[in-house]
């Protein structure tokens, strides 16, 4: 309708407000799109004194970092000019009906050919915070992934004060051998794989490796400020203790959920996770400078693993710097280390983890399904397969290799797409609808193991309704040895209801059970030799994977696949594929 010219001028002034109010209250609720061009290239790195090839994306280790708001559309096309088939997921995006887009090889999509492209296109819908990207084909996120930061919508502030600044952190881990034939070796001689030979802060190893002193990560912070470091953990296979030297660390977040804020010295985080942590910096110029260091938690024995420290430096500037990029790092000050707990220190993870709760307030609520309509037990951890023929394995025992399963059944990628063969109606031959809802012989899941270790092989889905709310208990075994197991669930974030350790009691532990305020994420530690429950509304249509993100114990099979059946509604089934989806 025309506004007419006899209105006042008041009344014009007070017309176009409103108008240009409306306009925004639009673009809060839908946000915008924002589109990235992804190459994927090999480039050449030098770590550790030495260079090698790596897949990247631009160019660029680690990758180049995702900026959007909540509600914003993300249209970003991936092109292939690697030697390597690859895929990308976007770790702890919901993808409400956009299964094709969740990126995991063989389960949503084929992977994107050599010379190939694939847009993957999405919304971020009712989420903000720290996700990030990585590959999901083999072992190539090694050094494929990059921070995804989702910023509240427009005008909308933190729970907490605003950060001077906001800095990602992401961890990682650097092999002077290709990790594809680490991984290849491993499978061949069913082996566990050589680990890394260093960790990274922001792709650089530090001053604690042989000649990496140059390749260290420098955070210069100003006096009196506070900085929200954005931590990732990307590496492999190894979780991490980390801490910055005399400074403590507030957590208001963790997988892109706020939490109730506290405040520690060293926190944990697994490959997978995310923490948001608040670094207030101290109010004078302190004349010191300060590691900001991670080391392994590990349980395993006898693995081996990665047990080396990885350090950056939080650096002060001088009162007088003209600006933040004066040079002020001064070797002559002195240099304090941060104290890490052990690293087999399971109780410190389990404090840890247990103070962790949601905000659970009426902008942020915790929609934990208070019943349940599905309750499954999953047994998570090691076992093994007889060696194929007559050769000799290199695996626990000179007859066997090693695996990994999920209520005995070690997950099979198949050759062709999960959730295409779901859609289409094509699943005979490349999946069957018979996951077990629970362990087919139960035993003393973390007492003896039993004396036949072997573990069955399969390309099973576990079929849920649309709707209904799911309860799942993942219990760590004995197995080959107690370890703790990051579990990550694509398509959903879930809410930790209840952990503990030993073998879960179904009389109870339930009533123990957190309906309250219980902490949101879409990564999960099953404690080392424990169990931890979780509840989920299946509101997402679609085939979704569920695996360890230690990658070790992911090639062994430790994944399987959910599918969530479509509703009867219109916006609660599966959209159709895209047109240019990759082909097997």
């Amino acid at each position: 309708m025309a506004i007419s010219s006899a209105l006042p001028c008041s009344s014009l002034l007070m017309a176009a407000a409103q108008l240009k109010l409306l306009a925004s209250v639009v673009v809060q609720v839908q946000g915008i799109t924002r589109h990235y061009d992804f190459n994927v290239t090999m480039a050449n790195v030098t770590r550790l004194c030495a260079t090698k090839s790596i897949v990247t994306v631009n160019g660029q280790f680690p990758g180049p970092k995702i900026v959007a708001r909540e509600g914003d559309r993300l249209i970003i096309r991936v092109t292939n000019q690697a030697q390597h088939n690859i895929s990308l997921h976007w770790h702890g995006i919901r993808q409400l009906r956009t299964g094709w887009a969740d990126g995991p090889a063989y389960i949503t999509q084929c992977p994107i050919q050599t010379g190939q492209s694939y847009v993957y296109n999405y919304t971020v819908a009712g989420q903000r915070g720290t996700l990030w990207w990585h590959a999901h084909i083999s072992w190539l996120r090694a050094t494929v992934y990059g921070p995804l930061v989702v910023l509240p919508r427009p005008g909308v502030p933190y729970p907490f004060p605003a950060p001077y600044k906001e800095v990602p952190v992401i961890f990682g881990e650097w092999w002077l051998a290709d990790t594809e034939v680490v991984v290849e070796q491993a499978l061949q001689l069913g082996a566990g794989p050589n680990v890394s030979d260093a960790h990274t802060i922001n792709g650089l190893p530090g001053p604690l490796y042989n000649c990496s002193a140059k390749d260290t990560y420098k955070l210069k912070v100003k006096p009196g400020k506070t900085y929200m470091l954005r931590l990732i953990n990307a590496a492999l296979n190894d979780e991490l203790f980390f801490s910055v030297a005399n400074h403590s660390l507030t957590v208001v977040e963790v997988d892109a959920v706020y939490v109730k804020p506290f405040t520690v010295d060293t926190l944990p985080i697994a490959p997978g996770q995310t923490t948001n942590v608040l670094l207030a910096a101290k109010p004078f110029y302190p004349g010191a400078n300060y590691y900001m260091s991670a080391k392994p938690y590990s349980t395993a024995r006898p693995a081996t693993f990665d047990n080396t420290t990885v350090a950056g430096i939080l650096e002060y500037e001088y009162p007088d710097a003209p600006s933040s990029s004066a040079a002020s790092f001064d070797k002559a000050l002195p240099l304090h280390r941060p104290t890490l707990p052990q690293l087999n220190d399971t109780s410190f993870v389990g404090n840890f983890t247990a103070k962790l709760r949601s905000l659970a307030t009426p902008q942020y609520p915790a929609a934990v399904p208070r019943t349940v309509d599905r309750a499954f037990f999953f047994t998570v951890g090691l076992g093994t397969h007889p060696c194929p023929g007559n050769a000799t394995c290199l695996g626990p025992t000179n007859t066997t290799q090693f695996a990994a399963a999920v209520n005995n059944v070690s997950f099979v990628l198949p050759t062709r797409a999960l959730l295409h063969s779901h859609f289409a109606g094509l699943s005979s031959g490349v999946y069957s609808s018979d996951f077990p809802v629970a362990p087919l012989t139960p035993f003393n899941y973390t007492g003896t193991p039993p004396n036949n270790t072997n573990v069955a092989s399969g390309t099973k889905l576990m079929v849920v309704p649309y709707g209904a709310n799911v309860e799942l208990v993942l219990q760590g075994t004995s197995i080959l040895g107690v370890e703790s197991h990051p579990l990550h669930l694509h398509g959903f974030n879930f809410f930790v209801v209840g952990q503990g350790y030993g073998n879960y009691d179904p009389v109870n532990d339930p009533p123990k059970f957190n309906l309250v305020d219980p902490v949101e994420r879409n990564t999960v530690g099953v404690p080392a030799g424990g169990w931890v429950a979780i509840r989920f509304l299946a509101d997402n249509p679609g085939v979704w994977f569920m695996h360890c993100h230690l990658e070790v114990h992911t090639t062994w099979g430790l994944r399987m696949a959910w599918l969530v059946l479509d509703g009867s509604l219109p916006h609660q089934k599966l959209l159709p594929p895209p047109s240019d989806l990759p082909k097997c």
